[in-house]
């Protein structure tokens, strides 16, 4: 039995599953509340799955997926959603995952975010970055703080996304979207033209490379709020895989440059909810000038104590937010152990 794309993703909406993978010669495979789990569907022959992916890329994204053997995009199916698909090539053949993007914006009371995280966002220049694990909703988090400043603030908001999951209509702000690969040939290319463009905000995707870095840094210290993302498990690791991008010649710059631009770094992790679904523990650290300084002396190390005395400015440490949870009665101590950086300091905080 050939299975057919909208019966799967019609599949993953029913079944609460956030990613859908495809593989020749296996049953379609589901992750619902982070776990992977096998599906009474129909095993995938390598034809089946190959005409199956080729039926929901243009012919533009098929060159390129055959000239790169991977690729990432976004497509919106009438009636179902849309997904941001990763297409791939395995041993046995073409393969797929599908995240089902969630096009309602969830609100910050919902999805349990900071409230200082609105005063962080009604800067008018500096970097705030949005880290976390793949899968740790990152992309949910921004969205939901881009449609925060769209409804509060008259700005020019130019976001540049690989590939764009939600889709904005301008409200109090004007946003424009670029898309990697589709209006833009890359997020450097995109961030450089973006300068020219009159913004006020700009939101870059990813910062995976120094040169995006770079940009988006002398952005930041040349009067924009700009915020990026960064897939790292916490806040002062936020920090020195950034600088770790640069030769060790450019590092001290670099550093100084951060010091003077960073507003805030929101670090998530997405945990398991008593009851079902997933709930988001939160660290934050703010750009104090104690921060500065640490960040301009190299000693990244000390920022741990820091964001454990630093709740008059907002911050919390993850286990600080853990815990909150675990009282709360939202996720199960076991859980939140798994996940924190320093459990003897969850174990104190949940004891007292």
């Amino acid at each position: 039995m050939q299975l057919d794309i909208l019966d799967l993703l019609q599949f993953i909406k029913q079944s609460g599953a956030s990613d859908l993978h495809l593989h020749p010669f296996s049953r379609p495979i589901v992750r619902v509340d982070g776990e992977i789990r096998k599906t009474d569907l129909p095993e995938m022959l390598p034809e089946d799955l190959h005409i199956l992916i080729y039926g929901i890329m243009t012919e533009f994204q098929r060159k390129r997926f055959e000239e790169d053997w991977e690729l990432d995009f976004a497509v919106a199916f009438k009636g179902i959603g849309r997904f941001r698909v990763n297409v791939f090539k395995s041993i046995h053949g073409d393969s797929a995952v599908l995240r089902a993007i969630n096009e309602q914006v969830i609100s910050f009371e919902d999805l349990g975010l900071p409230e200082v995280i609105k005063d962080m966002a009604h800067q008018d220049k500096g970097l705030f970055l949005v880290t976390g694990p793949t899968g740790s909703g990152k992309s949910t988090t921004l969205n939901t703080i881009i449609d925060y400043i769209n409804r509060t603030r008259k700005k020019h908001i130019i976001t540049i996304e690989d590939p764009v999951e939600f889709t904005h209509t301008s409200q109090q702000s004007l946003i424009t979207q670029r898309e990697v690969g589709t209006t833009t040939h890359g997020f450097a290319q995109a961030l450089r033209s973006a300068l020219r463009e009159d913004p006020d905000i700009i939101v870059v995707g990813e910062m995976r490379d120094p040169e995006t870095t770079a940009l988006a840094v002398t952005a930041a210290e040349t009067g924009h709020l700009v915020f990026g993302t960064l897939h790292t498990v916490n806040t002062t690791k936020t920090l020195d895989r950034v600088i770790d991008q640069f030769s060790a010649n450019q590092q001290d710059q670099i550093r100084v440059m951060i010091s003077d631009t960073i507003v805030t770094i929101l670090s998530q992790m997405l945990l398991k909810k008593v009851g079902g679904g997933r709930v988001a523990a939160f660290e934050v650290l703010a750009g104090t000038p104690a921060v500065a300084n640490l960040i301009r002396e190299a000693k990244t190390f000390q920022l741990r104590s820091i964001l454990q005395m630093g709740a008059s400015a907002g911050m919390q440490t993850l286990e600080q937010s853990l815990a909150n949870l675990v009282k709360n009665n939202l996720v199960e101590i076991d859980e939140a152990m798994q996940v924190a950086a320093f459990p003897e300091d969850l174990a104190k905080l949940v004891k007292n």
